[in-house]
């Protein structure tokens, strides 16, 4: 096993709440309908999606922050152990780099949230 990238990514509530509430359509552009609810189907709250987008920004990260990645092709994975699912750009460029897998951390309590992400070949 062999380490391809690590990214880590901090989001500022107040800042991404102020994003939302000037572009309220920011929220379909980077996040999946199964994204923005929970496994029962109700709206996650604004904090959950920013943990969300931390993660999406640490996955760019983790493969060297290439041009051209589209936002829905990196879902996070609704309750548990957050999970990252990806397809066309993200996946392109991670199979380019020969990544096999996905650890993620995340966290958000009181005004931010935190990711890290760690790509990984085998």
């Amino acid at each position: 096993m062999a380490i391809v990238g690590i990214g880590v990514d901090v989001v500022d509530l107040a800042r991404f709440s102020g994003v939302v509430e000037r572009t309220p359509g920011i929220i379909d552009r980077l996040f999946t309908k199964a994204e923005q609810t929970s496994a029962e189907g109700h709206q996650l709250p604004l904090i959950s999606l920013a943990g969300r987008f931390a993660v999406k920004e640490a996955v760019a990260k983790a493969l060297g922050a290439p041009v051209g990645m589209e936002w829905h092709d990196c879902e996070v994975s609704n309750g548990g152990a957050p999970k990252i699912s990806v397809r066309g750009s993200v996946a392109k460029v991670a199979d380019d780099q020969g990544v096999t897998n996905w650890h993620v951390s995340l966290s958000h309590d009181g005004p931010v949230a935190i990711a890290y992400v760690i790509a990984e070949k085998v």
